[in-house]
């Protein structure tokens, strides 16, 4: 499988350009925010984990479907504090950003240094370490059954894959980043989840963990999945090629990804995620503040409509064609 690339650049989508990074200084984060928001994922987590504790069926269930949105709105906490715009006091990230990664199951280290070199290169598909994987290449026989089934039917293979390969691949993370300070600080992120993992199973005992963490799991993964693979996924990249290219302005970078249309209380509840376009152009402005920017940006699609479109298709092909190839107006 190849891929004809031509380069792909910002064409912008409304008269004039989007706003400047001057205009935001007014969307700056907040510690109340940021602590309400906090305290309110807290107080549904624990709800879940007593829910999913209870001995009735129905209740057990309940608790698993709140976790598994607690789980989520973790991820997009992880995702803020990553970025240090959950609080003002940048001091709160790091903390914070540990426990998010707790419940992510994604090392807060790990996400920090990936996912800041994910800003830095996207738009080139081979550099950016998070896209890297779904460069176009042949298929194996094995490979593509197991993608298409999976895809198919809703099982979460991509949101594992991504974990694994960009979050706890210590062997790829060292070859990724070589200054010792980073490759210090993501082996310690990586041996210090595990030991809380560990440490919590000898506690509670490992089938009472798998009761509250296993069902609430693959649902927030499946989210997940869903959240991650809208972004970037079957949009026009470009490719390298080994050589050494400039990295896209952020504000130039809208072409590169793509946003969803969730329902507001959604959107909110997770800290406006969907609007990944604006995110990208504006990485300094915190989710809960990014649909306060007045612009429409060119590749925002309703959710359902997204998720209509490809999941009529096989998951080869969304993974590694793109619109263009396809036709698919997504």
């Amino acid at each position: 499988m190849t891929q004809e690339v031509e380069m792909v650049t910002h064409h912008g989508a409304v008269p004039g350009g989007p706003p400047s990074a001057a205009t935001m200084a007014h969307l700056r984060p907040s510690n109340l925010a940021g602590g309400t928001l906090l305290s309110l994922v807290a107080l549904l987590t624990v709800v879940g984990v007593a829910l999913s504790l209870q001995p009735k069926w129905w209740l057990w269930l309940l608790g698993q479907a709140l976790l598994a949105g607690t789980m989520v709105q973790w991820f997009a906490l992880l995702h803020e504090c990553g970025h240090g715009t959950l609080f003002h006091s940048k001091t709160l990230h790091a903390p914070v950003g540990w426990l998010a990664g707790f419940f992510s199951m994604i090392p807060f280290g790990c996400w920090k240094r990936v996912h800041g070199r994910h800003h830095k290169w996207t738009g080139w598909q081979d550099v950016d370490p998070t896209t890297a994987a779904l460069v176009p290449r042949p298929l194996g026989g094995a490979e593509r059954v197991l993608m298409n089934v999976c895809w198919r039917y809703w099982i979460p293979l991509f949101a594992t894959l991504y974990r694994v390969n960009n979050f706890w691949n210590l062997p790829r993370l060292r070859s990724l980043f070589s200054k010792s300070e980073d490759r210090r600080h993501i082996a310690t992120s990586i041996i210090t989840l595990l030991v809380a993992y560990l440490g919590l199973a000898a506690i509670v005992g490992p089938m009472t963990l798998l009761r509250v963490t296993l069902l609430a799991s693959v649902l927030a993964f499946v989210v997940e999945e869903f959240v991650i693979l809208s972004q970037h996924t079957h949009i026009p990249q470009n490719l390298s090629q080994g050589k050494l290219v400039p990295p896209f302005p952020a504000v130039e970078q809208e072409v590169f990804t793509r946003s969803l249309v969730f329902p507001s209380w959604l959107s909110v509840m997770l800290l406006h995620i969907d609007a990944h376009e604006l995110h990208h152009m504006y990485p300094f402005v915190p989710g809960y503040h990014l649909r306060a920017i007045s612009y429409n940006t060119q590749n925002e699609i309703n959710w359902w409509t997204w998720v209509r479109c490809v999941r009529a298709m096989p998951g080869e092909t969304f993974m590694f064609q793109n619109r263009i190839q396809t036709g698919a107006d997504i």
